[in-house]
Formats: C-alpha cells, structure tokens, sequence
C-alpha cells in the first residue's frame, strides 16, 4: 500500500508477536492483530499469519498502517478570540474545553470547524480534511495560542520551525507543592503507556519508543501546597508539560490523568469548580515564514487560573 505508514525495526524482547510489536512500534496489541489479519506486517520479510506467534529478539519487523480515513469537518458559527490574521496565517486564542480539530468522540464544534467558517475555508490543506490548517495542537483542556496555517507556504514555513525548535512557546502553570531545585530542565524520552493507551509516560532513556523531550521550567510564585510556574518548550511531544511535571512529583492541579490534587487544596477545586489541567500557553514566538519577520504573542492568564492562584495564594 503505497500510501500507507511504514513502520520498520527489530525486535527489541522475545515473546509473543502481538506483544513484541506492540511494545517496539507503539501501537496497541488490538492494532497489531488487526494489521496481521490484514496482511500488513512482516517478520523478516516474511508475512505474520499469528499474533501469537512466538518472535526472536532481534528480528527485523515492517509494519504497514493505512492511513484512517478522514470525513471532511465543515463550518460551524463558533466565536473565535484571533489575536493576529494575515493571509498566509491565523493566531487564536483558545479557551479551556475546545478541541482543536474533528477526531473520534468529537466530531464538530472545534476549532477546526470555527476556522473554517470564519477563514471561509481558505487553509492549509497539507493536514488533510479533516484538520486543514493545523501544525500543531494544545489539549482540549488547556488554554492559549497557538498558530494555524491558511495557505501552504506557511504551513510547510511554521512545520520547518516546530521540526527545528526554533519556535518559542511559553505556559503557566500550576502544580501540586514546591519544585525543587526551583529552576531546572526536564529531559526525558516520552512515549505512549504501556498500563494506560490514553496517557504518555516518561521511558527509559534507552527505549526504542517514543521521543525525546525537554522542558525548562521556573517557579514564578509559590502558592499553598502549590506553584505558579513557567515551562519553556524545545520539544513538543502530547501531553509534554502535563508528563514531566508528574514526572518529578509535582502534577498540576487539576489535571485528570496525571494528577492527584493536594488533599488540603480538594475543597478549593471543589468550590471553584476547577476541573481541567492547570495549564495555560501564554506566549508563543516564531519567524513569519513568508515575510521572515519575527513575530511574538502573549495571552493573559483566563479567568479560572487567576481564581486558582487567588484562592491558593499564601
């Protein structure tokens, strides 16, 4: 299928087929089987007929995983805070609870949809129809800016510089007690988990999965059981700021996969009503990638940030 992802390398620990691959290649043991059914893997360039076929360390494995087939997202009225528009690009703002484009579970009202309708379709078609525009993502439940590309030029400009890590991008955040040292960098290899599909996880450095990530974070303001802190990314890996500040034991609050909130700090989350992660992109730098003039945003912390740290400040 030549269309389809190739994905190759050895087998790192004998066992079970369907467990070896799944654990070198990153996908899911139900992808695996379902690949193997359809004939699209190979062991030593020989197809895979068992998933519980027993595999030799070492063995050379291709994986071939057709690409989903996407429904094309179509334009919704939806309000949209833009904070800078040309024609080549399109700087939002975006809230707490929006998803940014069409997937499984959310078909529509995201900011995919909002783009469509108020860039009247005009944007990048490079991510496909069902995420035109989009070079790069913040979870749903995380707040600020991020660029989104309306012609290709810019897209192929902006994805150049995320590859590169010359984009420069700030978050606030708040997370459970007081990181120590109080200034430090976070470098990791992060990866899909093995006990949960829906998290990521910090691997072993020596790990053939995943990617490597960096994060430089600094405690702006120590709050009660609590921090304000600012995260500078070179890498931008899923889930990167949420997975490494867990990863040195301070989640942020608030954060539902990652997180354990302060058993001091229940009742004011509780009383707020805050329940998504503490986690805000406030600045975000790149070059132009038509004009080459260098261009640098800011967002002011949303509404329930600000409350948090008011009502955990010491």
């Amino acid at each position: 299928m030549s269309d389809a992802n190739v994905i190759t390398g050895t087998i790192a620990a004998p066992g079970r087929l369907d467990k070896a691959l799944a654990e070198a290649s990153g996908l899911s043991r139900e992808r695996i089987k379902a690949l193997i059914a359809e004939g699209m893997v190979a062991i030593g360039g020989k197809p895979a007929t068992s998933a519980s076929a027993k595999v030799a360390a070492g063995a050379a494995y291709t994986v071939e995983v057709p690409p989903a087939a996407e429904a094309a997202a179509r334009p919704q009225d939806i309000p949209l805070e833009v904070v800078y528009e040309d024609e080549h690009l399109i700087v939002i703002d975006k809230p707490a609870g929006m998803v940014v484009h069409p997937a499984a579970g959310n078909p529509d009202g995201t900011l995919v949809n909002a783009l469509l309708h108020h860039c009247r379709g005009q944007l990048s078609g490079i991510g496909g129809v069902a995420r035109p525009g989009i070079v790069h993502r913040i979870d749903k439940d995380t707040s600020g800016l991020l660029v989104v590309a309306k012609s290709d030029v810019a897209h192929e400009g902006l994805a150049r510089q995320f590859k590169d890590h010359s984009i420069e991008r700030r978050y606030l955040a708040v997370c459970a007690g007081h990181p120590s040292p109080p200034e430090g960098t976070i470098a990791t290899r992060i990866g899909r988990s093995d006990a949960n599909r829906k998290k990521m996880a910090v691997l072993d450095k020596n790990s053939s999965r995943g990617k490597h990530a960096v994060t430089h974070y600094k405690v702006i303001r120590k709050l009660r059981s609590a921090a304000l802190i600012e995260c500078r990314l070179e890498t931008g890996r899923t889930h990167q700021v949420r997975v490494h500040c867990a990863s040195i034991g301070h989640a942020l609050l608030g954060d539902p996969l990652y997180g354990r909130t302060p058993s001091e700090l229940r009742s004011i989350l509780k009383d707020l009503g805050f329940n998504r992660q503490a986690l805000h992109a406030a600045s975000l730098g790149f070059e132009h990638p038509v004009s080459g003039k260098w261009l640098e945003f800011t967002s002011e912390l949303p509404a329930d940030m600000r409350e948090l740290i008011g009502q955990t400040a010491r």
